[in-house]
């Protein structure tokens, strides 16, 4: 609908609001907005009671997405019927104008839900879906009805001066939205290609984090750099803002830049990687569970998640249980009496070892006499297990009560500091009168 289209149009609902015939208009559309209103409620109610466990997939998204259109769609059938009703005894120039907005409302809202449905589930489209389908449902009003061009005209008159250059209203919507458009589109193409790279298993999972994180990253920085060519801006004027971005990364943005480097050198040379058993210090240990391109999740046997700056982790020594191999070997200290059997000890704990269906048969258990103690002889059961992820605490725990059964069943004695207490230099005879 052009400009003059849209003035004949105006002339004839200004004619029709001096006739009768306008209320009946008025009233027919009223109608049909409530009637369609309501009826598209009833078809929500009637859905959400079936209930999702009922449906498959495709059935689900096909119900979802006509609870969305039921409204326009049911408002512009009967509109048209109205219309068509009410063209044999007067002008219907009302519901001539309602038909082109309805129709362009079921439009808006059925791309905006497929739009949803392509990103992610909690994207910041499934939040504000409603508000988006309405801002754009009056963008396209505002041009179907033939207000556009007037509209921009008027915006163009509203100029200012930054720097050299000029600018208008205008061109600054114009460009918020044509940077926004190639962003978006910019990041559906990086979820895509993000998806189908987490999809590809012959890739190592960090290798695949890190080429989604790239292609994303570049996908992004691409569709602004063309955004901004589009709407005239010229992009080597952004090398004063590159420069000024340098140093600020150089001095207040140091610590950020280097954890942001230093995850991408952990995603790239592997040296860390998802589901790893790893040491950071004596007191943090567990399992990697994430990592991002500025920090590392390690959730600990307790079930507390650590979050690590990368740069601590490229900087620092980090012990990897399962960096090559998985396997690792545990040490359960025993001491036992001087006058304990030393043979059927150490036998003892290497079938206490054996028996556990945790321990590893090769490398086999070993118990090895490691020093000769103030109060017994010290022996140390080294064994392999193949899980650490799995805890190394149950292991040694189980491993302890077991010895400490079999010991107290073949009277293996495990001893206890004991201390000999001497008082020298008792007092005489001759100091105990004169003291009384």
């Amino acid at each position: 609908m052009n400009e003059q289209q849209f003035l004949a149009l105006l002339h004839g609902l200004w004619g029709d609001f001096q006739q009768p015939d306008f209320l009946w208009q008025a009233a027919a559309l009223c109608l049909s907005l409530a009637l369609g209103w309501w009826l598209a409620r009833q078809l929500r109610r009637r859905s959400q009671s079936r209930g999702a466990d009922d449906r498959g997939a495709l059935q689900a998204f096909g119900a979802d997405g006509l609870r969305r259109l039921a409204f326009p769609l049911l408002s512009l059938l009967l509109v048209l019927v109205s219309r068509a009703a009410l063209r044999y005894w007067g002008h219907v120039s009302l519901l001539d104008l309602a038909v082109p907005l309805l129709l362009s409302l079921a439009l808006v809202r059925g791309t905006i839900y497929l739009l949803r449905r392509a990103f992610s589930p909690g994207g910041w489209l499934a939040i504000s879906e409603r508000y988006v389908a309405t801002t754009i449902w009056v963008c396209l009003a505002i041009y179907i009805t033939g207000l556009a061009g007037p509209l921009i005209e008027t915006l163009e008159q509203v100029t200012f001066r930054v720097g050299k250059q000029n600018l208008d209203l205008w061109m600054l919507l114009n460009g918020a939205v044509t940077v926004l458009v190639t962003v978006l589109v910019a990041l559906w193409l990086g979820g895509l290609a993000e998806s189908r790279l987490m999809a590809a298993r012959h890739l190592d999972s960090s290798l695949r984090v890190v080429l989604g994180r790239v292609v994303k990253a570049l996908l992004s920085l691409m569709a602004l750099l063309l955004s901004l060519s589009l709407i005239g801006i010229d992009i080597t004027a952004l090398s004063v803002f590159g420069g000024a971005l340098a140093v600020g990364l150089g001095f207040g943005l140091q610590k950020i830049a280097s954890n942001y480097v230093s995850g991408f050198i952990i995603l790239l040379d592997r040296s860390i990687r998802i589901g790893n058993v790893v040491a950071v210090d004596a007191a943090t240990s567990g399992v990697v569970t994430q990592i991002t391109t500025r920090y590392t999740v390690l959730k600990t046997l307790t079930g507390t998640e650590v979050i690590i700056p990368n740069e601590y982790l490229v900087s620092n020594i980090v012990r990897n249980q399962s960096f090559t191999d998985t396997q690792v070997r545990l040490a359960a200290p025993v001491q036992v009496a001087y006058r304990a059997d030393l043979e059927l000890a150490m036998r003892l704990m290497e079938e206490v070892a054996r028996a556990h269906p945790r321990v590893l048969v090769n490398p086999a258990p070993r118990v090895l006499l490691t020093a000769f103690g103030d109060s017994g002889i010290n022996l140390e059961l080294g064994f392999w297990i193949s899980d650490p992820q799995e805890g190394t605490g149950n292991v040694r725990s189980d491993i302890n009560l077991a010895i400490w059964r079999l010991f107290r069943e073949h009277g293996v004695e495990i001893p206890f500091p004991q201390r000999e207490i001497r008082l020298l230099g008792e007092p005489s005879r001759a100091d105990d009168v004169a003291t009384k």
